[in-house]
């Protein structure tokens, strides 16, 4: 049977997988994935071969996956999160035209904007937009127009990939830009190395969100302008009344 699952495996940690991605590595035979995804889930699956590629070699990763799927093997692509966000879906949907008797099936995960939401409190409890500050794979003048038209439409903002060893300042670049639009006091919220060892989270102002510290882990939440902190927690109110 050549058959590819797409599998999103949340955040890190097992118990935030969900039941058919879990049903859906167990029946592989093999699983593929970038080598930090891998090593979180090889614990729990010790019994399946498993085969890595290092990051920026995704399209290898695919076309393993589809080659060991040739061999009649059942293959998982893993993603952190959900494949579909920032995630291999798109990219194995392209190459499976090259690959027509291979089948695909994606399983949806628990993206880090969900994940991160949930420490922080409720910040996406209206709507927001994401945006990835990795301009890898975009432009930098794309990504500083997403953000001001998210700022200026007064989105709740969430933001994957904010910094690197060679992006070191991009968070505080993404931060003056909501700044023309946005109110320095606006409530913001980081969360890193979610379901993962070291978790953390804290609330803070926008214009001290502008000098916080951040890496590749780390998810950052920017409030809208009707966005509180109650007791420590991010909310952004749907507009209940009570």
């Amino acid at each position: 049977m050549n058959k590819i699952y797409v599998i999103g495996i949340g955040p890190g940690e097992y118990e935030q997988m969900t039941m058919k991605a879990m049903k859906a590595l167990e029946n592989s035979d093999v699983i593929v994935g970038y080598t930090v995804y891998v090593d979180l889930v090889m614990t729990y699956f010790p019994k399946k071969e498993f085969l890595t590629t290092p990051m920026k070699k995704e399209v290898d990763r695919c076309i393993l996956a589809f080659e060991e799927a040739k061999k009649e093997k059942i293959v998982s692509m893993i993603c952190s999160g959900d494949a579909g966000v920032y995630g291999m879906s798109g990219l194995i949907l392209e190459l499976a035209e090259q690959y027509p008797e291979t089948s695909i099936e994606i399983i949806p995960g628990v993206t880090a904007a969900l994940a991160g939401g949930a420490i922080l409190g409720a910040p996406l409890m209206h709507d927001f937009a994401v945006i990835s500050l990795s301009d890898l794979l975009t432009p930098w003048e794309k990504i500083e127009s997403r953000l001001e038209c998210a700022a200026k439409a007064d989105f709740v903002i969430c933001l994957y990939n904010p910094s690197s060893k060679k992006r070191f300042d991009y968070l505080q670049r993404a931060c003056d830009i909501v700044l023309k639009c946005a109110n320095p006091g606006t409530p913001c919220g980081i969360a890193g190395n979610i379901g993962r060892d070291g978790e953390a989270m804290s609330v803070m102002p926008l214009k001290e969100l502008r000098e916080a510290t951040v890496d590749m882990f780390t998810t950052v939440f920017i409030g809208n302008s009707q966005t509180k902190i109650i007791n420590g927690r991010m909310v952004t109110p749907r507009g209940y009344e009570f």
